[in-house]
């Protein structure tokens, strides 16, 4: 259980990696809580984790055999450990410049819900999470079995739910509770634990490897 626990905790804190970061969905979250008001998030992310159900489901048993390979399991390590070090150095130079803009261009007259998934499609660096840092957990978390899948991926959504649903109710009561300073700290605070995270893999990868 506590390993199970851990899992939960770890993916949830690196769920903010993709979602902290300005794209589509951020966009559109954005622009249509300003006229919808704070529940937009929620719904977004409803959308979102749909897309993301599926790609799990994908990945999970699309890839099954390969989950049972050592060397696949060292190359995604290596290759997610160092992207994720990219992303966090990424994340901490875009720091001075990061700010919640409501004005913004939404999705306006698109259903929510769905541009939930179109917005997430439309950003490639969701599709570079998943290939690499959403991959490899997915490959850390079944060692667990399907349990250890479940309990990634409720951590995952649970930690983008949390983000839109801050930035939704933030823009939609006016930004009376959420400041660029705040959202800058949050940024550089998720920055630091993705670095130790990607060491963490690394090491986990270079490890298998001399025990290969």
């Amino acid at each position: 259980m506590i390993a199970l626990l851990t899992i939960f905790a770890t993916s949830f804190v690196v769920a903010f990696s993709g979602a902290m970061m300005p794209g589509p969905l951020m966009t559109a979250t954005i622009g249509e809580s300003a006229r919808s008001g704070p529940w937009v998030g929620p719904k977004m992310i409803a959308g979102h984790a749909l897309l993301e159900v599926g790609l799990l489901f994908a990945l999970f048993f699309g890839l099954a055999p390969l989950f049972k390979n050592e060397l696949f399991f060292i190359i995604i390590a290596l290759i997610g450990g160092v992207i994720m070090l990219w992303m966090a150095q990424s994340m901490f130079r875009s720091i001075p410049k990061l700010a919640i803009k409501t004005e913004s261009p939404s999705a306006k007259g698109m259903n929510v819900y769905l541009s939930g998934i179109l917005m997430s499609l439309a950003n490639p660096y969701w599709i570079i999470w998943w290939a690499t840092i959403g991959l490899g957990y997915v490959l850390v978390s079944g060692e667990l079995g399907f349990a250890g899948i479940a309990f990634f991926f409720a951590g995952h959504i649970l930690g983008d739910l949390v983000w839109y649903s801050a930035i939704s109710f933030a823009v939609g009561k006016g930004r009376r509770f959420f400041s660029n300073r705040t959202y800058r700290t949050l940024v550089g605070a998720c920055a630091v634990f993705l670095a130790v995270f990607a060491v963490w893999l690394v090491t986990k990868g270079i490890d298998r490897w001399v025990n290969l």
